[in-house]
């Protein structure tokens, strides 16, 4: 796997050590190369100067595009310690450690976190394990939108056979893209 585009393109994501590491229920589904170009495409120029979180960061990839592409702040949020650490080794190895804060735990523990300390963000992209009712329970604690800059936009990754809602609190869902079995739902303040 590859970054596609930016400074870093065509810089591999290799996580195979970790993958084969993993139990067979925490293996990992990377975001393909496809679909994160699309995300990139969606978010345009959004992205320059942006705060990104990456939740469930998986191999990093997709916060690793979006440093590439001119993200000035990525917070990475996984709960594997081997992951970050590997993100981390990776972050390192490409320059843009300084530009990263890679948090080891729980999507809904870093929101209440984050809520609590003010901190907003202009981008949220999570990914959540398809095949969980994890992202039936982070939107909700998302819908808020109190960690938001007004103009900032959630991405949500999932199975396309997965409708989500129009509305969850103050956001409203602007476009679903499919590709394949896999959607993008893209969401905004009110």
């Amino acid at each position: 796997m590859r970054i596609t585009a930016g400074n870093l393109k065509g810089r591999k994501v290799n996580f195979k050590k970790v993958q084969k590491a993993a139990k067979k229920e925490n293996a990992l589904r990377p975001t393909s190369s496809k679909v994160r170009e699309s995300i990139f495409n969606i978010i345009g120029a959004l992205i320059s100067d942006a705060q990104f979180i990456d939740l469930y960061a998986g191999t990093g990839a997709v916060g690793m595009e979006a440093l590439s592409r001119g993200a000035n702040a990525v917070f990475f949020v996984e709960a594997d310690r081997k992951r970050t650490e590997q993100i981390e080794e990776m972050l390192k190895d490409c320059g843009y450690i300084s530009r990263a804060n890679i948090i080891r735990g729980e999507a809904s523990a870093f929101i209440a976190k984050a809520v609590k300390e003010g901190l907003k963000f202009d981008i949220v992209f999570l990914d959540p394990p398809y095949h969980t009712g994890e992202l039936e329970h982070i939107l909700p604690q998302l819908s808020g939108g109190e960690m938001l800059n007004d103009n900032g936009i959630i991405i949500a990754e999932h199975l396309s056979k997965k409708k989500l809602p129009a509305e969850i609190g103050n956001f409203v869902q602007k476009k679903a893209y499919k590709y394949g079995d896999t959607m993008l739902t893209l969401y905004r303040k009110k």
